[in-house]
């Protein structure tokens, strides 16, 4: 197995000098270094044939004794030297002090046709930050977030990738929903993907320290080796360093919205530097149409991190950030003007993601309004949003009576559509058909865009929990079937239409379904 490994993280950048792996605070340092913990018996699930590439790995090296003991933890690569990240953060809208990568190990860094990933194991045991926790994962966080890394690439959404699921054959103590009944699960191990795993925690917890120093040399690594097109350092690089986080992260945010998507719990260790979605914990997808859904029941009461608000947080979090480059800049008028741009620019791209969405790829001035209305009709009854928005496609100009009939099989309650309902969506149609008709496409071209756009297949959770059931049991067979499925989320796949459903009423309530823990 030949990886042609190029780290620059733990070359480039201040190494905590202490190398004893206990609990600790660790200051004017990027990282700690520390060796994952040895497995019992480890196994690998399942394997990404797509990242395998990506690193320059073939079948063959996925099958080999050292694939499975480096990526499991039980091997180190020769010349590496894995390590841990220092951060801190938000969490919750709080400042949590120092935070780190509690049960991630960074293995090394590797460059393959020009393109840098580094890999990550999540779930390989204790690091100097890991404060009152095992550092390990179970099998069912690890396939939830296994599958979904991989899903989101799919569907367009700019995220870390997953390389390989494994078991690491040792039980692992979880309180699933933090209510006092801890329980023995299967550990597991993911292998994580990304060019960088920073996150604006990581310049947080320098500035908030007042370490400037080693906050100036982070910021310099990342614009060298990540924003390369921002030149040398100065006050002006720093200022367009932090305007192109801005817009990779509303970029990020506004594929969740078009999705669905709903990341649960966005604290500022949790937001990448680069815009990916990072740290699948307790996510989930829309099913219902709601503003005010959020999986985490950590969250359940102030819904801080509900769908609606997700925009707004990512704003929020840019203002952290923003603070935490302040001592670079000394100036706060840049730094307020990339914020203030960030609202206006969200609401146009907002916008011209929903047209798209219902196939208007022209302007028109009432367009705002026309989606407005399809929002509040969307809210009147529990409507499945994948299943609206890709049978919306279905509809022809000019054809308002069948309208109501071509979404009809979205809600979730069908014994229950008022006359009230009937009527919303009757005078929708007939405001939508018209703006239809100043469009230049056809029916079947409108479709084909729509369709490229909308989803037909997302990894709702029941979905998850019906491959976590069935993995508790030792069968693997539906992580493989979902895994194929989510490679092509706009792909009709008619042999796969079973997917293609609303959320059955066993998931409603059930732990894993609806109700998910940051632990999940």
């Amino acid at each position: 197995m030949k990886l042609n490994i190029q780290d620059t993280f733990n070359k480039e950048l201040p190494a905590d000098p202490i190398t004893a792996n206990y609990v600790r605070q660790v200051e004017n340092a990027c990282f700690s270094f520390v060796t994952p913990t040895k497995t019992a018996n480890p196994q690998i699930l399942h394997v990404s044939p797509e990242m395998l590439e990506n690193l320059g790995l073939s079948k063959d090296d996925s099958q080999t004794e050292e694939f499975k003991n480096v990526f499991t933890g039980n091997e180190v690569l020769t010349n590496t030297q894995p390590y841990a990240m220092c951060y801190g953060g938000h969490q919750f809208g709080n400042w949590a002090g120092q935070l780190g990568d509690g049960r991630a190990i960074n293995l090394t860094e590797i460059v393959h046709n020009n393109q840098r990933w580094a890999i990550q194991l999540k779930g390989s045991g204790k690091t100097p930050y890991s404060r009152t926790a095992d550092g390990l994962a179970v099998l069912r966080s690890s396939i939830r977030e296994y599958l979904c890394s991989e899903a989101m690439f799919h569907l367009g959404v700019p995220t870390t990738r997953a390389l390989s699921l494994a078991l690491s054959g040792d039980p692992v103590l979880r309180d699933m929903l933090y209510n006092g009944n801890p329980a023995y699960e299967k550990g597991a191990i993911v292998s994580r993907i990304a060019p960088s795993f920073l996150r604006f925690g990581n310049y947080q917890i320098l500035a908030v320290r007042n370490d400037v120093p080693t906050l100036k040399t982070l910021v310099d690594y990342t614009i060298k080796h990540f924003y390369t097109e921002l030149g040398a350092p100065s006050k002006e690089t720093y200022l367009q360093f932090f305007r192109k986080v801005a817009e990779n992260s509303l970029e990020m945010v506004i594929h969740w919205q078009r999705v669905g998507f709903v990341h649960g719990v966005m604290n500022t260790d949790n937001m990448s530097i680069l815009g990916l979605t990072i740290d699948y914990g307790p996510y989930g997808w829309l099913e219902g149409y709601d503003y005010d859904w959020t999986p985490n029941t950590t969250d359940s009461q102030h819904k801080r991190y509900r769908y609606g608000n997700q925009p707004n947080i990512v704003l929020w979090n840019l203002y952290q950030l923003a603070n935490a480059l302040y001592p670079l800049i000394r100036e706060t008028e840049g730094l307020e003007a990339v914020l203030a741009d960030f609202g206006t620019a969200f609401e146009s791209k907002y916008l011209n993601m929903m047209r798209s969405k219902i196939g208007l790829f022209s302007e028109n001035e009432n367009d705002q309004k026309l989606i407005q209305e399809l929002e509040n009709n969307l809210h009147l009854t529990e409507t499945d949003m994948t299943i609206f928005f890709r049978n919306l496609s279905r509809f022809t100009k000019g054809n308002v009576e069948s309208g109501f009939k071509t979404i009809q099989d979205a809600f979730y309650n069908t014994n229950e559509q008022s006359l009230e309902l009937i009527e919303a969506w009757e005078k929708w149609f007939e405001n939508y058909s018209q703006r239809l008709q100043l469009e230049k496409e056809t029916d079947a071209d409108r479709a084909e865009k729509m369709n490229a756009i909308n989803p037909k297949y997302v990894l709702r959770n029941y979905m998850a929990q019906l491959a976590i059931d069935a993995a508790d049991k030792g069968e693997y067979n539906l992580i493989d079937e979902l895994f194929n499925l989510l490679k092509n989320p706009y792909s009709e796949q008619e042999n796969m239409e079973k997917w293609f459903a609303k959320r059955p009423d066993w998931a409603r309530n059930k732990v894993g379904c609806s109700m998910l823990s940051c632990s999940s």
